[in-house]
């Protein structure tokens, strides 16, 4: 059902609706992390419209790339150093930024992405993630991040890269823009660009569960029977997007 609706709104809707709906997306993403950080109930829907308010106003104002930079380094520099140090409570005003830089470059990634770019980009997130979950199941024994999450194994993070790799091999073999971009030695970058993403993802979910473990709660919310809340869905999206949308203006692909 989730699947139809993205489908559904990516392809039907034209572009402002598209961004209307990333909107509310933020807001309620925003109200979780503002939960999970510790925020007081009656400041959650502010925090959540404060968000939406500078996703609107980024996107009205066309400044995109100082944005996607800032959560490019935010995604590759911070959070893995946040993650090794610890996520505790005590540093909520520093979690609720957090969420700012999270959710905020990730929907206007996803509202100036076209449709199709977006969809395979998302589709590397959902390979990725699969491939660490079948992999890390049937052979995981060294543990990635055993105080954050105990499930995730390096033998995991190995599958989600070899899956990334071979679902980008495919799309860079048969999408025709892909065709002529990627080509000789340009399949070095772009091969390396994919293993980057590969490993954004797992940071965002790593980031996502550490969140999930200082406040407390096993999902992130209850909006969605059986997947728990919004972040539970959007966690590797939200560290990908923005990476992989500065790499394909790169590689001129947007």
């Amino acid at each position: 059902m989730l699947l139809a609706a993205l489908f559904a709104a990516l392809f039907w809707l034209d572009r402002a609706a598209f961004a209307m709906l990333v909107a509310l997306v933020i807001a309620l993403g925003a109200y979780e992390w503002g939960r999970l950080a510790g925020l007081a109930r009656t400041r959650l829907a502010l925090y959540a419209l404060a968000c939406t308010f500078l996703y609107g106003m980024l996107l009205g104002g066309a400044i995109w790339n100082p944005v996607l930079w800032a959560a490019a380094l935010f995604w590759i520099v911070a959070v893995p150093w946040w993650l090794a140090t610890g996520v505790t409570p005590k540093g909520r005003a520093a979690l609720l930024a957090a969420g700012v830089v999270a959710l905020v470059p990730a929907g206007l990634a996803m509202a100036v992405l076209p449709p199709k770019y977006l969809l395979l980009l998302l589709g590397l997130v959902w390979i990725s993630d699969s491939a660490a979950y079948l992999v890390g199941s049937a052979i995981g024994k060294h543990k990635l991040a055993p105080s954050i999450s105990p499930g995730k194994s390096w033998e995991g993070v190995g599958g989600a890269a070899a899956g990334g790799l071979i679902y980008a091999i495919i799309c860079a073999t048969f999408d025709p823009v892909l065709q002529t971009r990627v080509q000789g030695a340009a399949w070095v970058p772009y091969l390396a660009g994919t293993m980057l993403l590969c490993a954004a993802s797992v940071v965002g979910d790593l980031f996502e569960s550490a969140l999930k473990r200082q406040g407390g709660a096993k999902d992130s919310g209850r909006l969605l029977p059986g997947h728990g809340g919004i972040l539970d869905r959007i966690d590797s999206a939200t560290a990908t997007l923005p990476v992989a949308l500065l790499l394909m203006q790169a590689i001129g692909a947007t």
